[in-house]
């Protein structure tokens, strides 16, 4: 029996094209319509920030899938298109040259943009922020051996960036409000171990500093701080975060704060609208908590089980937020989640100084998050520990801190 329902998923990156990919592969026969306001088919981000600003990765590597694949699935890809505004009393999405589509469920896979800086002179050429294929080109022109970089943020984007640029022989100035990179997600002891990282390949910080304006002729020139320190610089990079995409959510009366609101089935308040990815801030049954997560990972898996949702599959979205990072010869992945304002515990497993260690955070005696630098294939025990400490289970601190003892005999 045909199916004559339309889905309609709004934003082509990564979580939506996942979703859209597993419609089809659930057996769903009805019509898929994908709608991306870029002028690409959907691609992955982390790429963007790492192998191809390094020119380690081709850009064809950052995309989902193979231009093929959507007409060979009866996807229907519609690139550089608009949404203005969501009827949710008719169930119809509104496209910029006035074309209205019907739906009968609707995926909101909007993303984040960039945080701006609301200070004089970001307009000036040569500012910069990273979010798409395009920025990554801008970013990736801008980088040579003469040029100056003045990064603005020192979160992992900032890091990143400030990784591949020196890698490719430019200057690179960090400006950070907090006393060191990462601080607030890592603590001290860590957040450390990235600024002696970046500091033994040229990186120069300012610590507590904030900018004031950024100044030139038409193109950025100076980036002026707080305390009228002037620094010279031929492109800025301004990273301090995004913000979840959700002004169609808003003026559709939807739930919103900070991100869509949706169930552990990715629902909003609406039963025919989900939404996934970094727009959505999800009812984590798992943490018993509400959280919004943007990084890959988190679009990887939300967009397929929003589609599952949207099928009317069982559904309850419980993966660990998960992360990884690449800068210089460090590698690391992180998994877990501290709730915010916990007294926390951290627990080395291996050498801070050599760069090979896993770092514990313990709430009470339990495993709220794992971080492993420079050793590998245990990701998987370090998300068996946090689930389990989730589950109420203490570890002892005195053998957890034990490379001799197994990672996996600690989750018994």
């Amino acid at each position: 029996m045909a199916d004559h329902r339309t889905f309609v998923i709004v934003g082509a990156g990564l979580a939506g094209a996942k979703a859209a990919e597993t419609l089809r592969e659930a057996g769903f026969s009805g019509r898929v319509v994908l709608l991306g306001s870029e002028a690409e088919r959907p691609y992955e981000r982390p790429p963007l920030s790492k192998g191809l600003l390094l020119g380690t990765a081709e850009r064809d590597s950052a995309y989902v899938h193979d231009a093929d694949f959507y007409p060979k699935h009866d996807i229907e890809l519609h690139e550089n298109t608009l949404v203005t505004g969501l009827d949710r009393g008719n169930r119809r999405v509104r496209l910029g040259d006035g074309e209205e589509i019907g739906y009968d469920k609707l995926l909101l896979a909007t993303g984040a943009t960039p945080r701006g800086l609301p200070i004089p002179g970001t307009g000036l050429a040569g500012v910069l922020h990273l979010r798409t294929l395009a920025d990554s080109d801008r970013i990736a022109a801008a980088l040579t051996a003469q040029t100056r970089l003045v990064v603005i943020g020192a979160g992992w984007i900032g890091l990143e960036i400030a990784a591949a640029a020196r890698t490719r022989g430019a200057a690179v100035t960090v400006v950070e409000t907090a006393d060191l990179p990462l601080q607030a997600v890592l603590g001290d002891r860590l957040a450390t171990v990235f600024a002696d990282l970046h500091r033994e390949h040229g990186v120069v910080f300012h610590f507590g500093a904030r900018t004031r304006e950024l100044r030139g002729t038409g193109r950025v020139s100076q980036v002026v701080l707080d305390d009228g320190t002037v620094l010279d610089a031929d492109a800025v990079l301004i990273a301090v975060g995004a913000a979840p995409n959700t002004e169609l959510a808003e003026e559709a009366g939807l739930r919103v704060d900070n991100g869509i609101l949706v169930d552990h089935r990715l629902s909003t308040d609406d039963p025919d609208i989900f939404a996934a990815g970094d727009v959505a801030n999800v009812d984590h049954r798992l943490l018993g908590a509400r959280i919004r997560v943007e990084h890959w990972a988190n679009a990887l898996h939300s967009g397929p089980a929003a589609a599952r949702a949207m099928l009317d599959q069982q559904v309850s979205y419980d993966r660990l937020p998960y992360f990884y990072t690449d800068q210089y010869d460090l590698g690391m992945e992180y998994a877990g989640w501290v709730p915010p304002g916990a007294a926390t515990d951290v627990v080395i497993r291996g050498d801070l100084d050599r760069r090979e260690f896993i770092a514990f955070w313990t709430v009470d005696g339990r495993v709220a998050a794992g971080m492993n630098v420079n050793i590998w294939d245990v990701n998987d025990a370090i998300q068996a520990l946090v689930r389990a400490g989730l589950a109420g289970a203490v570890v002892d601190p005195a053998r957890l801190s034990d490379p001799e003892v197994p990672l996996q005999e600690l989750v018994a």
